[in-house]
Parts: C-alpha cells; sequence; structure tokens
C-alpha cells in the first residue's frame, strides 16, 4: 500500500496549556467525494479557526478515489494552512483512519464524516473531556436525550436495530456506534489499533468494544445531526459486514484472545450466574434454529407474499426454539410449565416478527429474494438476541421456576 502525503502547513496555535499548544487532529475520511469535499473541508476549517480554543490540523484522508477527489484534496491542503491530504491506494475507511491516527502527532485525534451531517458546535464538547483526561474515548449520539435527528424512517429502523444487537449481545454501553463524530486521546487509540481487525465500516465499532471491554472510559454527547439524502453506503451489505464483525470480536472476548493492560475492576469481572454454560447452548440452538426459519422462508416465499412467508417460517422455529433452549439451555425437564413457556415464548416471537417485517416493509418495491433473505437475517439477529434476554430473566427465570 502506498502512501503519499502533502505536508501540512503548520496548525493554528490558539489555546492549551502555557507555553504548549493542545493539537487536535481532524481526520475526513473520503472515497470518490469530489461533490461535497472541497465545501464541507472550507467550512470545517472556517469554524475550527474562528470558534475552537486548541490547535488543529485537518487530515482529508482519501481511500482509493477513482473521479476527482484526491486532486481537490491536494488543492485544499496547498491552499488552507492547517490541513494535509494523505492518499491511499487501497479502499476502506477504517484503512484510512488506522493510517492517519497512527501516524499522529496530536494529543487528540478525530473524525468526521465529510457530508458534516453533525453539527460542528459539538466538536469542542466531544474533545473537551479528552484533553482535561477525564475520559478515553468520546463519540457523539444521535440516540440520547438532547439529540435533534432529522432522517427517514428506514435509516432510524436500522441504526436502532443495530445498536440494540450491540448492547444486547455484546453488553455495549454506549448508545450510537454509527454517529460518523468520535475522538481518542492518541495513546488511548495507539493502544488499541493493532487489535482492532476490521479496516472498513465496523472498524470504529470494534475499537469502541475493545475499549469498553477493557475498562476504558466513553464519552458521549448528544448532537444535531442531519441525514445525507443522497448518501451511496450499501445498507444490507454494511449490515452483513457489520453483524460478522461482532461475531467475531464476541468470539476473541470470550476466547481471552485479546490481551490489553486493563484495571483490576475489570480484570475480574465475571459473567453473571449461569450465563457462561447458557450462551454457548443458546448459540447452537439459535443458529440451528436460525437456518431452520431461514430455509423454510426461502422455500415458502415461492407460494406467497414475503411477510406472510416470514411469519409462518418464524412461527414454528419459534415453537421448537423455545423447546429446545427450555429443555438444553435452562434445564427444565417434564411437562410441567411447558404450555405456559410456549405461550411466554410467543412474546419473543411477537418480537422477532415485528422486527423482521418491519425491515421486510422497508425494502423497496421489487426487491429481490436475496435482499429479502438479507433483511431477514439482519432482523432476526436482533430478535434471537431479544428472544436470550427474555428467556433468562423472565420465561424460565429460576426464582419463578422455584430452583
Amino acid at each position: 500500500m502506498s502512501i503519499a502525503t502533502v505536508p501540512p502547513t503548520p496548525a493554528p496555535s490558539s489555546g492549551g496549556a502555557p507555553g504548549r499548544t493542545r493539537l487536535v487532529e481532524v481526520v475526513v475520511p473520503v472515497h470518490n467525494e469530489q461533490r461535497v469535499l472541497a465545501e464541507s473541508v472550507r467550512r470545517l476549517h472556517a469554524y475550527l479557526s474562528r470558534d475552537f480554543p486548541y490547535g488543529f490540523r485537518i487530515t482529508i484522508a482519501d481511500n482509493a478515489s477513482t473521479d476527482g477527489t484526491w486532486a481537490i484534496a491536494a488543492e485544499l491542503a496547498r491552499e488552507l494552512p492547517g490541513v494535509r491530504a494523505l492518499h491511499l491506494d487501497e479502499k476502506g475507511r477504517g484503512r484510512a483512519l488506522r493510517r492517519a491516527w497512527a501516524e499522529s502527532e496530536a494529543d487528540v485525534v478525530s473524525y468526521m464524516d465529510v457530508d458534516l451531517s453533525t453539527d460542528l458546535d459539538a466538536f469542542l464538547p466531544l474533545v473537551a473531556p479528552l484533553l482535561t483526561g477525564h475520559s478515553d474515548l468520546a463519540i457523539g449520539t444521535r440516540l440520547a436525550t438532547g439529540s435533534n435527528v432529522v432522517r427517514g424512517p428506514k435509516r432510524e429502523f436500522i441504526s436502532r436495530s443495530y445498536n440494540l444487537l450491540l448492547r444486547s449481545l455484546l453488553g455495549a454501553g454506549f448508545s450510537d456506534a454509527q454517529c460518523g463524530f468520535k475522538a481518542g486521546r492518541t495513546e488511548i487509540v495507539r493502544a488499541l489499533l493493532p487489535v482492532v481487525e476490521d479496516q472498513e465500516w465496523f472498524f470504529d465499532t470494534e475499537l469502541l468494544l475493545l475499549a469498553e471491554r477493557h475498562g476504558l472510559r466513553i464519552h458521549e454527547v448528544p448532537v444535531d445531526w442531519v441525514d445525507d439524502p443522497d448518501s451511496r453506503v450499501d445498507i444490507v451489505r454494511t449490515a452483513a459486514d457489520d453483524l460478522r464483525g461482532m461475531w467475531r470480536v464476541a468470539r476473541r472476548t470470550l476466547s481471552g484472545a485479546v490481551r490489553l493492560p486493563v484495571p483490576a475492576r475489570v480484570r475480574h469481572a465475571a459473567l453473571p450466574a449461569g450465563m457462561a454454560r447458557q450462551l454457548p447452548s443458546f448459540a447452537i440452538i439459535g443458529a440451528i434454529s436460525t437456518a431452520a426459519h431461514l430455509a423454510i422462508f426461502w422455500l415458502l416465499r415461492g407460494v406467497m407474499p414475503a411477510v406472510a412467508a416470514n411469519a409462518v417460517a418464524l412461527l414454528v422455529t419459534a415453537i421448537a426454539n423455545t423447546a429446545a433452549n427450555r429443555r438444553f439451555t435452562f434445564g427444565v425437564t417434564g411437562t410441567s410449565g411447558a404450555l405456559r413457556h410456549q405461550i411466554e415464548g410467543l412474546a419473543a416471537f411477537l418480537i422477532g416478527l415485528a422486527l423482521t417485517t418491519g425491515i421486510l416493509a422497508l425494502l423497496p418495491a421489487g426487491a429481490s429474494r436475496g435482499t429479502e433473505l438479507a433483511g431477514v437475517i439482519v432482523a432476526n439477529g436482533a430478535a434471537t438476541l431479544a428472544r436470550f434476554l427474555l428467556m433468562r430473566v423472565w420465561v424460565f427465570n429460576p426464582r419463578r421456576e422455584g430452583r
């Protein structure tokens, strides 16, 4: 991978500790963004020059653009003080951030999406806790009280489902992994980079999960955010990549493959009682149920509408899933309470039905069966997590069973 850089003009030197300017690097990852690049970078530069009380440097990280993006980036670096341009020959937002952050000499590194969907007034609240040492990483969130968000129902549904998956499956404490508005103390980010595997859209989610797993403090800032209607992100493909990334992080975490220095309170933490035994069993049963659900859906889709095929497939597999988890995951035997368990298990079925029906309804008319199947996979993942939580804390709660 070759890197070409335009040397930056020295960054402005306002604010900071006596005798030394604190420096914040803002990375703007781009790929074929000639439409908005010049306007956005000039707007960002004007804001930082006028309103930001610390030294700054803007890095335009062009990951393998094939249009005029690189020429515009190079021209901006020559024109604006404190702006540099960096070119990578391979695609991947994560790859661009990794390179720019690893090379940075700033106290704090950050990034924001080139369309500047997030209001820039949130940038100082984002980086201030990092410069004072109060927090290790910081993220903008569109899902907190106080956030003001304008976007369509499809993106809203997908975003909330994705973050629900992170919280339910991986225990994430942060609210919005996908907001393109993040920052971190440089020494913390450099410690995490070697163990972050993803090079594309899951990169920053993986970094946050690893940071939280190892006891690092993540600060959240509610933001004003307006969706870019011309966004060209492949939502289905990105969602599938994110699910694979979540599985990889969960596997590495449970196996102890990642070893970073962690506080004692985190090092000695353990899963809740019984969960270490229940999770593998639930995962195996869930995988079999998901495969059966998708197979039945695929077969029925040829003779009935997608929503009806999904409902039938989900009902059949939900009944079998509840019975299997009752016996193997939660160790309940005999016929006593079996009917009640199935009735209560239908709550998980209804959640799954709502999620999968919702995502099918959001797909464009005439979508292929493959696209429908991908949508069902994403929604079914969220439903599976909800099912485990319901079964553990309600349906098969040992206190209710007298065990």
